[in-house]
């Protein structure tokens, strides 16, 4: 039966298409075969990147880009011979199988059988389509909207019942590509598997920044570091992160680290959360207002108060129990005068003097900042 009989008879729910097999790594095998573009609407929706009310996050996609999509379909309607020969990535979930051919192909390699990909078509809502895009959604909205009859495309496909999975995948596709660094943080918490270095390196600190932007019960920054599903945080996430990752490196976060097991994230987070309740209370003028307004909310800001809270808690450590809020606000009232976040000028030990908003989210001007405050938190632990 062929693809276009199946979806115009009616009498049939599901799509059967020559199809080879491929296995790749240990129980992972991708699937690869041709379908008309038109039809992938009907066995494959596009998972947006969402939140629900706990806060939970839902899907990987951003929106469609639609000068992108427009470009893709005024060629698909006005070249004489277009060509699209970049593969559809689609992840399908278990109801999808696939029926190998009977008899042996001589000389074949052991890794490939080809055979029939069997999709069922779901008569209802698009969330319940057994596929989801994760490479080609541009490519895919254009073909939908585009003034042709069919276009053929390829397609490779992997089985999953893991939205964690398919996270996975859909970062390693776009990892290289120009995709917002705020969605790929956004969705390392909830990736698994093998991810490269550099990704793998910032899951942990993403995790962390997480948890501070979505706990409404503990978190003094409760939703304000700008994230996609958090667009109105007045934070950027790159600074908190960048605030993070220097303290995991060798800061006050090192010693929960536990390299050799799973990382201490409970005690972590309990650490930011009473610094950052600290921060707030000494700083309540400069607290949770837009950068422009405020340079405590600024990168400059954020990743100089990191290091001050390292600062700290190497001196108050005990070995045994968290610095407390209380502890904390005790020793940023000793640099409060010093800290001009919403006017003023500041008075650098280089000499150097600028007024509040002139700081900028540079090496230097983080490092004149950073190098103040700890100098004034420091001087009276030495007298």
């Amino acid at each position: 039966m062929t693809e276009t009989s199946e979806r115009d008879t009616g009498r049939v729910n599901e799509l059967r298409l020559p199809a080879l097999k491929i296995d790749q790594g240990r129980g992972r095998s991708l699937f690869t075969f041709a379908v008309d573009g038109k039809l992938v609407p009907e066995i494959a929706t596009v998972s947006r990147i969402r939140r629900d009310r706990n806060t939970e996050l839902h899907g990987y996609q951003r929106p469609e880009v639609l000068s992108h999509v427009a470009a893709i379909r005024r060629y698909i309607e006005t070249d004489a011979s277009p060509l699209l020969p970049n593969a559809i990535v689609i992840a399908f979930d278990e109801r999808v199988r696939f029926e190998s051919a009977p008899g042996d192909v001589p000389e074949a390699p052991g890794y490939v059988r080809a055979g029939t990909l069997v999709i069922p078509l779901i008569d209802g809502p698009e969330h319940e389509r057994p596929g989801f895009i994760v490479d080609g959604q541009q490519r895919c909205a254009a073909i939908r909207d585009a003034r042709v009859d069919r276009f053929p495309v390829s397609v490779n496909a992997f089985i999953t019942s893991e939205t964690s999975d398919q996270r996975s995948q859909f970062i390693l596709v776009n990892s290289t590509k120009a995709l917002p660094k705020g969605l790929i943080h956004e969705l390392l918490p909830g990736a698994s598997g093998a991810l490269p270095t550099p990704l793998r390196v910032r899951q942990l600190p993403a995790t962390l920044l997480e948890r501070l932007n979505f706990d409404s019960l503990r978190s003094p920054l409760h939703r304000m570091i700008q994230t996609p599903t958090n667009p109105g945080g007045y934070i950027k996430d790159n600074s908190m992160l960048r605030m993070l990752e220097n303290s995991l490196s060798d800061g006050a976060l090192y010693r929960y680290r536990n390299d050799n097991g799973l990382p201490r994230t409970g005690e972590m987070l309990s650490l930011l959360y009473n610094f950052w309740a600290a921060v707030q209370e000494v700083f309540p003028d400069a607290w949770n207002k837009p950068s422009r307004k405020s340079r405590l909310m600024h990168g400059a800001g954020i990743i100089s108060m990191g290091y001050l809270m390292d600062a700290i808690s190497h001196v108050r450590d005990n070995g045994q129990e968290l610095v407390s809020t209380e502890e904390f606000v005790a020793d940023l009232k000793t640099v409060a005068e010093d800290c001009h976040w919403t006017e003023g000028e500041w008075t650098f030990l280089d000499g150097a003097v600028r007024k509040w908003n002139d700081i900028q989210n540079t090496p230097r001007d983080i490092q004149r900042v950073a190098d103040l405050l700890q100098n004034r938190y420091r001087v009276p632990q030495l007298r």
